[in-house]
């Protein structure tokens, strides 16, 4: 396969997924040749990432924005993602558009979802280095985890940061801060 066709069939899938509506609170990603959909957020979901959201704003780049389901596209590796939360420089505003090169992300943020926990825990830790995202943050309420991933590459994150629900996150630059998790909460069993 030449390389001019991965962004050509990336395209196609891309504008088969855009032509399709999702039911109310659902979302859509590209990974690969496969379409996923997934349910919306539960309310623990929403407050942990809001929880997140204010710390990131705290430290946030003046050059940056926070957005939330914003589609990451890279077309060169046949990806699209919606992270939970990400951080794009604002200069995105100007081309509009619903999606954003991926390798423009500052970080990448997910909230495990309990009925799709493999999507952030595999799918997306082997797609957002391959999609040059250079920190990507997941936080785990199923059973408390956190991971730092960090230095991306083709063939992974070569760098990983993990704790537990109540530790401080050393989130590098261009944040530069401690991120408090001592008041997220987990799932319920």
């Amino acid at each position: 396969m030449s390389e001019f066709q991965i962004p050509e069939r990336h395209a196609r899938l891309l504008a088969y997924a855009q032509s399709l509506t999702p039911p109310a609170g659902w979302k859509i990603e590209i990974s690969g040749d496969e379409i996923i959909m997934m349910a919306g957020p539960s309310v623990i979901h929403q407050r942990n990432l809001l929880l997140v959201r204010r710390q990131f704003e705290a430290h946030e780049p003046a050059d940056m924005m926070a957005s939330e389901n914003t589609d990451l596209a890279s077309p060169n590796v046949g990806k699209l993602r919606n992270p939970d939360l990400t951080y794009v420089p604002l200069s995105l505003l100007e081309s509009g558009g619903n999606e954003a090169p991926a390798e423009q992300a500052a970080i990448a943020v997910e909230i495990v979802s309990p009925s799709n926990p493999e999507n952030d825990l595999v799918g997306k830790v082997r797609d957002y280095p391959l999609m040059d995202i250079p920190l990507y943050l997941v936080i785990d309420p199923r059973n408390g985890d956190i991971t730092l991933y960090s230095e991306p590459s083709p063939t992974g994150y070569h760098r990983q940061w993990t704790g537990k629900f109540g530790d401080l996150v050393p989130i590098p630059a261009p944040f530069d801060f401690e991120l408090a998790t001592d008041t997220l909460l987990r799932y319920p069993d």
